[in-house]
């Protein structure tokens, strides 16, 4: 991270593991396939990049990718993973490393991956753009591109919205005071994400519960990430897509997932075999 007003994603990712159970990584696994347009990962590698809880890191290994890498630079995040690691009883083809993505001599030891998979993490590294083309950097011909990152929302006159500088007052606000954070900008917050649930005709105590159905995940982790997620940035769809491309041309967007909100979009970029 190049901020020091950082947000302890391992922390968060501590208590996730709480909570962490075979179901959440069959449906990690599930995700993972789908999104790819996979049946499995036998013979593939995978890198997991900014590994957080190590779930999807323990999804690839499951699904019988060849060599799996996870790395994170929070010490938090890499205890996490090895936890998971050990769970899986320390398989010799699963390495975990402590490291950041903007770190060109890091990176440039790590060598090719037939999936580069980075879910909701660059945007958090202080230099987005920056992170996306050296994760770019690792994929190997043939290999994928797997990236989430948050949206921009636009205003008419093709500006962000109001809701972006609003949110990095709040994240900033929330991990510079860490009392304010916890006990007055928590229970607004999570109130407000279960009134927009019952906005849209669910009803949020059957919404939390079946949280987990979303790649595996928890509802209260997700939301504490969401509040406290800092550094933020965020892109369009098309500044994603030209920005890679423009770098790369022969990656090509085989897939993707939008949100008109300030949730995240998914891209899979499919380098070309040459």
């Amino acid at each position: 991270m190049t901020n020091n007003v950082d947000f302890a994603f391992g922390k968060n990712w501590q208590e996730f593991l709480k909570c962490f159970d075979e179901e959440r990584l069959r449906i990690a696994e599930e995700s993972l396939l789908d999104f790819m347009r996979l049946d499995s990962l036998e013979g593939r590698s995978f890198i997991d990049i900014g590994c957080g809880s190590g779930l999807f890191s323990y999804a690839a290994f499951r699904l019988g990718a060849s060599r799996v890498v996870s790395f994170d630079l929070d010490p938090l995040c890499v205890q996490c993973c090895t936890a998971l690691r050990e769970r899986a009883a320390n398989p010799a083809n699963w390495e975990i490393k402590r490291g950041s993505i903007l770190d060109d001599e890091f990176v440039s030891g790590l060598g090719l991956f037939d999936i580069v998979y980075s879910w909701g993490v660059l945007h958090h590294t202080g230099k987005m753009w920056d992170a996306i083309g050296q994760c770019a950097r690792l994929v190997r011909p043939g290999g994928y591109f797997y990236l989430a990152l948050y949206n921009k929302i636009l205003r008419r006159d093709g500006k962000p919205a109001w809701a972006h500088s609003f949110w990095v007052a709040v994240k900033r606000l929330y991990n510079t005071h860490p009392l304010i954070g916890a006990y007055v900008l928590e229970p607004p917050a999570l109130a407000a994400y279960l009134a927009i649930v019952m906005l849209r005709g669910e009803n949020p105590i059957t919404h939390v519960r079946n949280y987990k159905s979303h790649r595996g995940m928890s509802w209260r982790t997700d939301a504490t990430d969401w509040l406290g997620g800092y550094p933020y940035e965020f892109a369009t769809v098309e500044e994603v897509f030209t920005f890679v491309r423009s770098r790369h041309p022969d990656f090509n967007l085989t897939n993707i997932k939008v949100t008109s909100g300030r949730g995240l979009n998914w891209f899979l970029f499919e380098r070309e075999n040459r």
